[in-house]
């Protein structure tokens, strides 16, 4: 199949009537989710029913009329909204005339098309195949096509046919491999530590314009586009705020709902940079007319990486699409900006200050001339207000917090009464 062709799809939900508008709305999701991996929706079917089908998901009479629709409009693939058991695949396959595919297997061929860095072809080829591992028994069929596809890349069929002890091997190599990358970066991160180099992480909910932020506040050249995950490898630009300072701006993959838990796990090691950060910035699309639930996905994300803990300003992007206030986020810190506005962003810049630097002290210090290196660690960790030289000594004016006066160096520290 060549790039340039689009596969047909046909989307399938299911859930309580009493969950209609949900259900509704995470199959347009899942639509969007298609699209970014560059199939063509050409149907949908919803069924309403209280109690998943064990061994049909959708029950067997919906699932023959699925069969007729894709027969009739010549689909390529259906994509179930839940992730399918082993007994669901191996049953919808025997019925269905094309591939089968649910949600999570969605998700993992974007990240699969996604993924640029050595690190995150990892992730992904772990997630997939402990994805696969327990399904191999029902996936007879899609291991015979030839033809590739969605739900085909990443570690491809050539992997997917070996037995499971040596997939068992690939998945241990493949932590192992991941496990050296996490050293390195808890390594960097010591380093940056003792630097007392400021790290502010971007979050949110996909599509909510973190790329977007991190291009127009630092001048980055990253990937930004309107499709769920268009970026999916972490990127760290320096970030200059109004007094001088210098901190490193972090942006992360974006979050979704009902994302799948071997993606959770296998990018654990990328997303604890979300931990390490002294500053959260949860971008949020505020004009989408679902903001309320997508701000309630990236915070349980947040809550199962543990760091709810971690002060964190919410950054109500697209303002300039609202027609009235929009969302009012009870007991957060707030800012509404659009990141297309200049003045929006110099205002995100004073607040990502004043969140730094809550209750600043106006201290008084001397350097010697040849103490470069202290000069350079208050630069990067204060407010420096003033500086002036004379014959031995640098004469210092600047504004700290109590957190980074306990952080200063203890030739510095010395001097504060």
């Amino acid at each position: 199949m060549q790039n340039s062709e689009k596969e047909k799809a046909i989307l399938v939900g299911c859930g309580p009537k009493r969950n209609e508008w949900e259900l509704l709305s995470t199959l347009e999701e899942l639509g969007r989710l298609a699209e970014t991996s560059a199939a063509e929706v050409i149907g949908q079917a919803v069924q309403f029913r209280d109690r998943l089908d064990p061994a049909w998901l959708i029950g067997k009479g919906k699932a023959e009329e699925v069969a007729k629709m894709a027969e009739e409009r010549e689909a390529d693939l259906v994509i179930f909204d839940h992730e399918l058991s082993p007994a669901q695949i191996r049953n919808l396959e025997r019925l269905l005339p094309c591939k089968v595919i649910d949600r999570t297997q969605l998700i993992l061929d974007i990240f699969a098309q996604r993924a640029q860095t050595k690190e995150g072809r990892i992730q992904v080829e772990l997630a997939q195949l402990e994805y696969m591992l327990p399904r191999l028994a029902g996936r007879g069929k899609e291991l015979s096509r030839l033809g590739g596809g969605i739900g085909t890349r990443g570690p491809g069929e050539k992997k997917l046919e070996t037995d499971r002890r040596h997939i068992h091997r690939q998945i241990r190599d493949l932590k192992k491999q991941l496990e050296e990358v996490k050293k390195h970066r808890r390594l960097h991160s010591e380093r940056r530590k003792k630097n007392e180099v400021v790290q502010v992480a971007l979050v949110g909910y996909t599509n909510a314009g973190k790329s977007t932020l991190l291009n127009r506040l630092t001048g980055a050249e990253v990937l930004a586009e309107n499709k769920l995950f268009a970026t999916l490898d972490p990127t760290s630009r320096m970030l200059e705020l109004p007094s001088g300072q210098q901190v490193i701006l972090t942006d992360t993959v974006g979050f979704i709902r009902n994302l799948p838990h071997h993606l959770v796990a296998a990018f654990r090691s990328t997303l604890e940079q979300v931990r390490e950060a002294d500053l959260l910035l949860h971008v949020v699309d505020a004009a989408h007319p679902e903001a309320a639930e997508q701000i309630a996905a990236v915070e349980k994300v947040l809550e199962e990486l543990q760091a709810t803990d971690i002060p964190t300003l919410m950054v109500l992007n697209k303002a300039d699409l609202l027609d009235g206030q929009g969302i009012e986020p009870d007991g957060r810190e707030i800012v509404r900006i659009s990141a297309l506005r200049e003045e929006d962003l110099d205002k995100l810049k004073r607040k990502i200050e004043n969140l730094l630097h809550s209750k600043p002290m106006t201290v008084h210090l001397k350097i010697p001339i040849e103490r470069g290196d202290l000069l350079s660690a208050l630069h990067r960790m204060a407010e420096v207000v003033s500086a002036k030289a004379n014959d031995a000594f640098m004469e210092i004016e600047c504004r700290l917090t109590d957190k980074q006066l306990e952080k200063l160096p203890s030739e510095l520290k010395q001097q504060v009464t």
